[in-house]
């Protein structure tokens, strides 16, 4: 039941606590007269000097109150800046006693303000923190228990804020810092590990929050590993950057980081490289709406260039990249040039007319079509765009002298099973032919596997699935993935860029593939969650496996060879591998080219499967796999 008298308007309650304080004001007068007289016999009639010296004290005391912002604190919420305040309007309404009584001449002994202030604080502050203090506790009791992990300065700052809040009731910490426990922090003691699940019973809580602070994230992994089995559900408190940098409150509890479920630590990126295509040039970003392409914008606008034009094909995803960056070029001051612009990557005049335009010097291309069942299903666009988008923009990349030209390739792109794959690695050939044939650019491609959060990732569907009720739908039990964050992989393609000599395959280390039914096991734990199975028919949510889709592969791979070697970043390789001359190579895009114009998949098809790229067709049947060409 809601207390129903915080409901009162607002003026109402600052007009009784008005008439409270006047009435408290003379109260603390007598009160310290007496304390001090041992009497408080004073004649208040009109034109006693005792009288004029109160009454003045109550009306310069009122008005200081309201000067001081005394009202407008709000009781349940008052916190230590609003009791300095009440002190200091005490402290001056005693100065005004002592000051009205020596003009009336009034019989007010010297001492007696000073008593007047410390009973004043009494009378006038113990109401507030009462009432306070009932409020708090009333208020937090309809609130839902939780648990916080870490009794560091972010679990404090956490607690605070959630008191405060409406959303939770801290009613515990725990913490692995053996010197820590036992301790009472923010009204909360601090409990060990062992201790988690019985408080959990004991407070009925709903979640673990962690506030994990600045914590390695080796170590963070490991205790998220340990909490798999709470019953409760796991969730964080947003990084201290977001919270800095404005993107996030200190109460904005979310899921767990999906970089914390895997236990990647990204290598510190290097300085020199990021800046090296980028500081005081013309940068421009094809499909800089996508996932990767935003977040390259988001990294490049860090080093400062002259300009950054962003090129895209979609209106929507244009305006909200261009807006985002505005914004950032506004709040840090940056003199760069920002160009929002629409465009195919297909429209090779197109192309040259921007980077003419806008003296383009070096182009990160990350416009392609990157959904395997998408493109499987839509042959001819998905060609078009990822092989012919790929070489009508390096062509015009040429015609206008662009220095540097980065393509961002995937894994899929390695033994391709699926079009998207086979038209993704058709670019890369492309352009190791075109680094040959024309030295004045510098072309390089980034290989890389799936990045967390990007559209179509499993993570954001797995989490949907789960607040859903499931089932959580993975495609093969054995299926394996190499993760990265997006903005660790856009750091990676930039300072591979600027390592470029002309046609390198550059592969970034992915660290240790993950199994995906492990992983959808583990976020459905973390969700305070069980796993329906049939050792256990009663759990709450139940894995399905749905089977392969068109031109998936169990695991992916990064080199098409054998053999790698090494670069000046720990995190990024080169892959020594063979590639078509220029010649050979119009042999087969040529053909391809007029197969895509007639919207002829059959040849489409054959003319991949003739090309050196690897390309085989895959086909799925009950979950089972079989590999064989056309």
């Amino acid at each position: 039941m809601p207390f129903y008298n915080l409901n009162i308007p607002r003026k109402i309650k600052r007009l009784a606590t008005i008439a409270y304080d006047a009435i408290g004001i003379i109260a603390s007068i007598l009160f310290a007269l007496f304390l001090r007289l041992d009497s408080a016999e004073l004649t208040f009639s009109p034109g006693v000097p005792e009288l004029a010296s109160t009454l003045v004290t109550v009306a310069v005391s009122i008005f200081c109150f309201i000067r001081l912002g005394l009202y407008r604190a709000i009781l349940r919420y008052m916190t230590v800046n609003a009791i300095t305040t009440l002190v200091a309007g005490i402290t001056t309404s005693a100065i005004v006693l002592a000051a009205s009584s020596y003009y009336f001449q009034s019989f007010i002994p010297r001492s007696v303000p000073v008593i007047y202030a410390l009973v004043a604080l009494i009378i006038l502050g113990s109401p507030r923190l009462i009432l306070r203090s009932v409020v708090h506790q009333r208020l937090q009791r309809y609130k839902p228990a939780v648990i916080i992990y870490g009794a560091g300065n972010a679990g404090y700052q956490l607690a605070h804020a959630l008191f405060r809040g409406t959303d939770y009731r801290p009613a515990a910490f725990i913490d692995d810092d053996v010197k820590k426990h036992g301790i009472t922090i923010h009204g909360l003691r601090v409990f060990p590990h062992s201790q988690l699940e019985n408080l959990i019973a004991t407070h009925c809580a709903v979640k673990v929050l962690l506030a994990l602070g600045k914590t390695p994230r080796l170590e963070r992994t490991k205790l998220i590993q340990r909490l798999e089995s709470c019953s409760a559900e796991v969730l964080s408190m947003p990084s201290i950057e977001d919270i800095t940098n404005g993107k996030a409150n200190i109460n904005d509890i979310q899921s767990i980081d999906i970089e914390d479920l895997l236990g990647r630590t990204p290598v510190p990126p290097s300085q020199c490289l990021l800046s090296r295509c980028i500081t005081d040039q013309s940068v421009m970003v094809t499909g800089a709406g996508g996932s990767i392409g935003s977040e390259l914008c988001r990294q490049i606008i860090t080093q400062r260039p002259a300009k950054l034009v962003l090129f895209e094909l979609n209106e929507y995803s244009l305006y909200k990249i261009e807006q985002e960056i505005s914004k950032y070029i506004a709040v840090n001051g940056l003199d760069t040039k920002l160009h929002a612009v629409l465009g195919s990557v297909q429209r090779q005049k197109r192309l040259m007319i921007v980077m003419k335009k806008y003296q383009t010097d070096t182009v990160y291309h990350a416009a392609a079509y990157k959904h395997v069942p998408l493109v499987e299903d839509n042959v001819v666009e998905g060609v078009r765009n990822n092989v012919f988008g790929t070489w009508r923009c390096a062509e015009a990349a040429v015609s206008v002298g662009v220095k540097n030209f980065v393509l961002i390739s995937t894994d899929k792109a390695v033994r391709p099973t699926n079009v998207m794959g086979a038209s993704k690695r058709m670019a890369e050939l492309i352009l190791q032919a075109m680094a040959s044939r024309s030295p004045s650019t510098i072309f390089c491609m980034v290989r890389f596997g799936n990045v967390l959060g990007s559209s179509g990732s499993v993570v954001p569907l797995f989490r949907e699935q789960i607040k859903q009720g499931g089932p959580v739908t993975v495609t093969h039990p054995d299926i394996i993935r190499y993760f990265m964050t997006i903005p660790e992989a856009a750091q990676l393609v930039i300072q591979a860029g600027a390592m470029a000599e002309g046609g390198e395959v550059f592969v970034l280390n992915m660290g240790m593939p993950v199994r995906i039914i492990d992983l959808a096991t583990r976020m459905i734990k973390l969700s305070g969650l069980t796993v329906k199975t049939d050792d256990d028919p009663f759990g709450d949510i139940e894995i399905q496996i749905t089977g392969l889709r068109p031109g998936e592969k169990l695991y992916e791979e990064l080199l098409v060879g054998k053999d790698s070697q090494p670069t000046e970043h720990a995190s990024i390789m080169k892959a020594d591998e063979e590639f078509l001359h220029w010649n050979e190579l119009l042999e087969i895009i040529e053909p391809l080219d007029i197969a895509c114009s007639d919207y002829d998949d059959t040849t489409i098809f054959k003319m991949l499967l003739k090309t050196s790229i690897g390309y085989t067709k895959q086909i799925t049947q009950n979950g089972e796999v079989e590999v064989h060409e056309l």
